[in-house]
């Protein structure tokens, strides 16, 4: 009885760490590395967003199952951005613009460089990191974010709203597609 329990135990832990993580499984996004994103805005230029976030942040999780799901927002960011999932406490290095970034792995919750020059050192989880078609920085935006939060903001620098208003006057005539929760 015990080896047979041992043996059902043994099947459950491998069967269940095989699977690919619920994000991953059931993403309507095409998400991407943060090095694939930059090869492509190579060939064909796009704006790219980094979703920046932590295995332990909850909030991270809850924005991944109801903000990312949302099949009005899933579309426009494929259709318009190269998207990246970039995880702060990640361990590889990743070169950019000649500058390899890194983890220096100081601290139980160590942080990776790049994380820190995309949030600008204003460390906060999740955040979403926006840059232009040249890969600059345009901005970054903290915290957790509905999907008729988020719209107004990948419609305003998507489409290049950016560089003719202000926010503030882009976001009061906004008209989303997504219905307000």
């Amino acid at each position: 009885m015990r080896t047979l329990l041992l043996i059902y135990f043994s099947l459950l832990v491998l069967g269940t760490s095989a699977q690919p993580s619920k994000t991953e499984k059931n993403s309507l996004i095409k998400w991407y590395t943060f090095e694939e994103a930059i090869k492509l805005n190579e060939k064909t230029p796009r704006k790219i967003i980094v979703d920046v976030y932590t295995d332990w942040c909850s909030w991270c999780k809850v924005m991944d199952e109801k903000t990312f799901s949302n099949t009005v927002i899933a579309d426009y960011i494929n259709k318009n951005y190269y998207p990246v999932k970039f995880n702060a406490e990640s361990k590889e290095p990743i070169t950019f613009k000649g500058t390899k970034f890194e983890n220096k792995g100081e601290g139980r919750r160590a942080t990776h460089d790049l994380a820190i020059a995309l949030l600008q050192g204003k460390m906060s989880y999740p955040s979403i990191a926006y840059l232009d078609e040249s890969n600059q920085l345009l901005t970054a935006v903290p915290g957790y974010l509905t999907p008729d939060q988020i719209e107004p903001i990948l419609v305003f620098f998507g489409e290049n709203h950016f560089k003719t208003k202000k926010w503030e006057e882009f976001s009061v005539g906004f008209k989303g597609k997504v219905v307000k929760q």
